[in-house]
């Protein structure tokens, strides 16, 4: 079974970021989004350049002050911090399906269904969230969501300059245990202070030296918790990333080309390939949408995205790319460099559950695409795929 590849992201100083972009001449100062000092008010969210001060999140006002007297404080703006926090959530569904947020500025996502390398999806990623909403994040990927999140909070500590970090710290399959045997033992996900200074009071202080303990120790220790314990230190984590929307109102699939192109045949067989990928997904989830959406995004960055409605709602891979393919010719900029493509569907339900009495082609269409899921779920996405769309994957693996 080939390894996963789990990205997690995290908005560099979410809050101070919207605050710079309302307010430009907020760059590059020490400011903080926090409470009063007159009373109990801790900082919710500290610029970079507070940070090289010394200010933190969860630090009294007070306090913060005293590290920094400069400090400029900003009032919360939660209204608008949800708005960017959506947009920014909007664009990683977009990516995956699979997206579990954390919290208003942090998400998992599952991108093992996409071809490109894991360090390639983070970088475009991270582009387009700049290019989009202007808000910087940092990226860490792995096999598994533990190391994920492990390597995003190490990559951007590496990173002193009093702005946003914008890392990207990618750990391959593999290498796990050897990532994280050298990090100070309270980098472990779910240690805090006080079982990290236990440790190091027994001289334990780096992930490593885990590892190195007999069962029997780590049961003193950690009592009936221990294997897990264990497993974390290995940087072994089997939980899946969870869909956070319960429901989903569209399914779509893009892709970014490694080298932007005009090649009409090129993008045609992309779009029968990202048609094919939305369908089977609908067909899992037991919908059908009745709104078809294409994105073309050019090399410059510009974007359309346009749409047409179906005579019914519909999870063929036929019917749907009919429809893709009509909203290509309509709008379409011949020669124009393509850089990403995408397809998407909406107004979903639950299909009809009985074809029309006629409708044989209809029928057979459906019987063949519910055959072909089925090999698909027991022997991989991968084991039936069109020539045309071998074609696109190793475009745009290469």
């Amino acid at each position: 079974m080939m390894p996963r590849k789990i990205l997690h992201l995290d908005l560099d100083a979410f809050f101070c970021s919207v605050e710079e972009l309302l307010d430009p001449s907020l760059a590059g100062k020490a400011f903080a989004v926090g409470g009063n000092p007159q009373g109990r008010g801790v900082i919710a969210s500290c610029s970079y350049a507070a940070r090289m001060k010394g200010v933190r999140s969860a630090m009294p006002t007070s306090r913060a002050l005293q590290l920094c007297p400069e400090l400029l404080l900003i009032r919360h703006n939660h209204r608008l911090y949800g708005k960017y926090s959506d947009e920014v959530m909007s664009i990683l569904r977009d990516t995956s399906p699979l997206v579990e947020q954390v919290s208003v500025d942090e998400a998992f996502l599952d991108v093992s269904d996409l071809p490109q390398p894991l360090r390639m999806i983070a970088i475009e990623l991270q582009k387009r969230v700049d290019a989009e909403t202007h808000m910087p994040c940092s990226l860490g990927g792995a096999s598994n969501k533990l190391v994920a999140k492990m390597a995003n909070d190490y990559g951007k500590r590496q990173i002193r300059t009093g702005k946003a970090p914008r890392a990207i710290t990618i750990v391959e399959p593999g290498d796990e245990q050897a990532f994280l045997a050298p990090l100070d033992i309270q980098a472990l996900w779910g240690f805090g202070p006080k079982t990290a200074d236990k440790l190091r009071q027994r001289g334990i202080n780096r992930i490593g030296q885990l590892t190195e303990l007999s069962d029997f120790e780590l049961r003193a220790f950690f009592g009936n918790h221990y294997s897990e314990i264990l497993d974390r230190a290995k940087g072994i984590d089997t939980r899946p990333v969870y869909d956070s929307e319960q429901e989903p109102k569209s399914v779509s699939n893009e892709t970014t080309y490694y080298s932007d192109t005009d090649d009409l045949e090129q993008i045609k067989e992309t779009l029968r390939w990202l048609s094919d990928k939305v369908c089977y997904r609908l067909r899992k989830h037991n919908l059908a949408g009745s709104c078809v959406q294409i994105k073309i995004r050019y090399s410059d960055f510009s974007t359309i995205t346009r749409q047409k409605m179906l005579p019914q709602p519909s999870n063929l891979d036929d019917e749907i790319f009919d429809a893709v393919m009509d909203l290509l010719r309509d709008h379409l900029t011949v020669g124009r460099q393509v850089r990403l493509l995408g397809v998407g569907v909406t107004k979903l339900e639950q299909p009809a559950n009985q074809l029309s009495l006629w409708d044989d082609s209809a029928k057979k269409k459906s019987q063949l695409s519910e055959a072909i899921d089925s090999l698909k779920d027991k022997y991989g996405k991968e084991i039936i795929i069109r020539a045309s769309a071998m074609k696109t994957k190793n475009q745009i693996d290469h």
